[in-house]
């Protein structure tokens, strides 16, 4: 954190304004203009040929499926598509930038003017300007644009970049098909940015434009950040803080950033527009460059690329092949099959997870208890064991039965839960535990009955107890004929009946 720590009352005087730039790698096979392959994890400088190690007289080809991936995207987060726009020339140094330019897109992006909802946490619309009109509990942040570029290639420095001495390149990642998705200022905390990247991040996924795999490199986060005095309308002076690699570190970093920020207004001083680096180590950020503007860049249209003409019936088709996206489909789980808000969130938190949820949810007697034991029984032995849902042992299939017995009442909650166990000891299905075991609850009134009188026989001082109104006696008889039934007692009608048998009445009074 900054050297000195700011108090609430100073912290309180000033507005944070964020916006967040996000550079999504694109899912092709091959590179942006031409046909290496686009894929990570390859040899150093292996994946390179004339055209993206821009060598003398070679000439860029546009890559169909990359514009068919950021339409896509661009859809689904409410963007207008343009039928006309132009590829242009970014044109800067940078070692491993060996073209000495980057091929992306300037005043006539592919899409422009969208938006994601975010959840807040009273729903506030305050410092979003314009008419952003969002349903209830929810934020719009918009989207300024998406547009097309190549990235450039990969520095390795030998030590942390501030005391490197050696800085290796790899050009594998130059040419890679990026998506730049540029957010308005809108956002106010470092919690709103959080929840942005999160939303925008289920979205790509779901529409499988990208693995948004971060340790990859596939999602690279920018964050530019100002503060102004509250009320004031003008913003201050804005830094980009640059590559933040994880959506915790961005919140971290943008905590940081913003107290760093009000510390050098409060002593007098000024912010100065630049480039700042995250070091995740120290919690810090620090000075990399002064912030270039648009002119800095030269930017001018691309010579060996034509205008990219997209027709509406192209655009249509597109919005024809989005998936139902997160938001949509949890308000439809929600109501479809009573589930709460959380469980919900969770299940959807992940394209696969939700269809396999769905696929069992619908051949089940009740969707909402197969809900809770994917998430409870399954999801904590797999988070406590450190695995992912593919490694589970019990199948949908087996979650769907569990979930019918414990409906149908032919086993507790406990039984479940020991049969879970047994699962995951041994590796097997929840069918084979279950014939092996062969639990059954009991149910029927007459025997529950009869081991309740046997229990009551032989405890007449706990009875007096509990007659003299020491009603936690109870809890006493019911244990006592759990155990007595081998824990195959219905809980619930158990409880019931030592109640009133206690009581001096007979079930069904």
């Amino acid at each position: 954190m900054p050297a000195a720590a700011l108090s609430p009352q100073v912290l309180a005087k000033y507005e944070p304004v964020i916006g967040l730039e996000v550079h999504v790698q694109l899912l092709t096979a091959t590179k942006a203009f031409c046909g290496c392959a686009n894929h990570f994890g390859s040899a150093p400088n292996s994946n390179v040929c004339p055209v993206c190690l821009g060598l003398p007289g070679a000439l860029p080809v546009l890559n169909a499926q990359a514009v068919e991936f950021a339409a896509l995207a661009s859809l689904a987060i409410n963007c207008q598509v343009r039928e006309w726009s132009i590829f242009a020339r970014k044109n800067y140094f940078y070692p491993d930038l060996p073209k000495g330019y980057q091929i992306s897109q300037f005043d006539k992006p592919i899409a422009e003017h969208g938006w994601i909802d975010v959840p807040t946490a009273d729903g506030s619309m305050s410092g979003v300007p314009g008419d952003r009109s969002s349903s209830s509990g929810c934020k719009r942040i918009g989207i300024t644009r998406l547009h097309m570029e190549e990235d450039a290639g990969k520095s390795i420095h030998d030590g942390f970049a501030e005391s490197a001495t050696r800085t290796y390149l790899d050009l594998n990642r130059c040419g890679t098909p990026l998506a730049e998705i540029v957010s308005e200022p809108d956002m106010r905390t470092p919690d709103e940015a959080f929840e942005y990247l999160t939303r925008l991040k289920e979205i790509l996924l779901y529409c499988g434009v990208s693995d948004c795999n971060m340790e990859e490199g596939s999602l690279r986060c920018d964050a530019n950040v100002s503060v102004r005095p509250r009320g004031q309308e003008k913003f201050g002076t804005k830094v980009e803080v640059k590559n933040v690699n994880s959506f915790r570190f961005v919140r971290l970093a943008l905590e940081y950033e913003i107290e760093r920020q009000i510390e050098v207004i409060e002593a007098g001083g000024r912010v100065t527009q630049e480039s700042r680096l995250w070091n995740a180590a120290e919690g810090r950020t620090f000075s990399m460059r002064s912030k270039e503007q648009a002119h800095d860049y030269r930017y001018f249209p691309e010579p060996d690329l034509p205008p990219l003409v997209l027709t509406r019936e192209y655009i249509e088709g597109k919005r024809a092949e989005l998936p139902e996206l997160p938001e949509a489909r949890r308000a439809r789980m929600i109501a479809e099959y009573e589930l709460s808000a959380q469980d919900a969130a969770t299940l959807t938190a992940e394209r696969a997870f939700a269809d396999r949820f769905e696929a069992g949810a619908k051949t089940a007697r009740n969707p909402r208890r197969v809900a809770n034991v994917l998430l409870s029984e399954v999801g904590g032995r797999l988070k406590a064991l450190g695995l992912e849902q593919a490694q589970s042992p019990v199948s949908m299939v087996g979650i769907v039965q569990a979930a019918d017995l414990l409906d149908e009442g032919k086993i507790s909650s406990r039984q479940l839960k020991q049969l879970f166990d047994v699962c995951f000891e041994k590796g097997e299905e929840f069918a084979v535990a279950y014939e092996r075991e062969k639990p059954e609850q009991i149910s029927d009134v007459s025997a529950i009955e009869k081991l309740i009188d046997e229990v009551i026989a032989t405890n007449p001082k706990q009875v007096e107890q509990y007659r003299a109104g020491k009603k936690t006696m109870a809890g006493f008889f019911v244990g006592q004929v759990m155990k007595a039934s081998k824990g195959q007692a219905n809980p619930a009608l158990l409880n019931e009946l030592v109640t009133k048998k206690l009581e001096g009445k007979s079930h069904g009074d």
